[in-house]
């Protein structure tokens, strides 16, 4: 009998994305839900993202931590953030802010995600991480240079790789390997503000399939949110969540 997986993530705080997704994806009755990580930050609610996703955390879903998650709990710019040599004054006041929007527990919640989820569908394995396997940070985009792709994809035996980080919806075979990004939900970046997730499919004997869907909602009423929330940086993440498109 073959396993259904539905796959979001870089939910960013933006709650009305994920409800909408999450409705989209219940349609689909699939068998086990996966979510790629950065869940908070940036988005004008995350205490609501976090109370839902802990709400499917308890329901069975398969979640994990990304590189912006560190940054909201702990304050650790330098492993959230390892490429940029100075960390944008935005980026501060909007990790500070949404751990401040945070009740403890949910904190607490969030700090013990797993960077990592492994399933089996009879003989092949599932692999769930942020960005690549053992990595939060490196991440698998499009462009990025085949033989560093290959080196990190290669550092995981799993037959299917569901990752987020890029932003960018994204299913591709690499060798054996079907990388699955399903985009973001809450804070696209490739030029569809709609909330991105994926649908992969493993029946035994099969090669797995992954699908792409992209649910509308209200990106707008989102936007205008953030814009009054007034913190520094807040008119380019406006901006991104209404077109789609990163803005600064």
């Amino acid at each position: 009998m073959g396993l259904r997986i539905s796959v979001l993530g870089d939910i960013h705080g933006n709650v009305a994305a994920l409800e909408a997704a999450l409705l989209d994806i219940a349609e689909h009755r699939p068998d086990r839900l996966f979510v790629t990580g950065d869940l908070v930050l940036h988005g004008p609610r995350p205490s609501e993202t976090v109370r839902r996703l802990m709400e499917l955390d308890k329901a069975g879903a398969y979640i994990v931590a990304g590189n912006t998650d560190i940054a909201v709990t702990d304050g650790d710019y330098a492993a959230a953030f390892p490429w940029l040599d100075d960390i944008p004054a935005g980026h501060i006041a909007a990790a500070e802010w949404a751990r401040d929007q945070l009740a403890d527990d949910e904190l607490d919640w969030l700090r013990r995600l797993p960077v990592e989820r492994r399933l089996w569908a009879d003989d092949s394995l599932v692999l769930l991480v942020h960005a690549s396997p053992g990595s939060q940070t490196a991440g698998l985009s499009t462009d990025l240079d085949p033989a560093t792709t290959v080196q990190r994809v290669t550092r995981s035996d799993a037959r299917v790789l569901c990752v987020g980080h890029t932003h960018v919806a994204d299913v591709r075979e690499l060798g054996r390997k079907l990388i699955v990004n399903p985009g973001a939900c809450g804070y696209a970046m490739d030029g569809d503000p709609a909330a991105g997730w994926a649908l992969v499919t493993l029946d035994a004997g099969e090669e797995p399939t992954a699908e792409l869907h992209r649910t509308t909602y209200d990106a707008q009423r989102v936007a205008d949110e953030v814009s009054a929330r007034g913190l520094v940086g807040d008119v380019y993440r406006a901006a991104t969540i209404r077109t789609g498109r990163f803005v600064r």
